[in-house]
């Protein structure tokens, strides 16, 4: 699975801030408040994220409303997963990534292995 391009994830941002149903008229609405961006790019970005699978859209009068198939956390897991498996090596990739994690994450992977015991 490749990452989002800067575009992509600045619509998967908003749309999963957003947390509901939006059109394209909405996520417009909210990237035009940090930048200029017009509706035809917008849409032609949604549209393309829906044929990648990672917005369902489902027609409404005469325009889409998109949601989120996956949540963001979902989708970093899915980046986590993938990255792992370029390794050759996973023990050594772990002991790359856990010897980098600030206190914070740290905290976070404890809390996570609570919810998640390995097997």
């Amino acid at each position: 699975m490749r990452e989002f391009g800067k575009l992509e994830a600045v619509v998967m941002d908003c749309v999963w801030a957003l947390g509901r149903p939006v059109s394209v008229r909405e996520v417009l609405t909210e990237l035009q408040k940090s930048r200029e961006i017009a509706y035809t790019t917008v849409m032609t970005v949604m549209d393309t994220l829906h044929t990648k699978g990672w917005l369902r859209r489902r027609k409404q009068g005469r325009a889409y409303s998109y949601e989120a198939v996956a949540s963001r956390e979902a989708y970093t897991a899915r980046l986590m997963r993938d990255a792992l498996a370029t390794s050759n090596n996973q023990a050594a990739a772990f002991v790359h990534f856990l010897s980098g994690l600030t206190p914070a994450e740290a905290d976070a992977l404890r809390q996570a292995l609570k919810i998640v015991p390995p097997a």
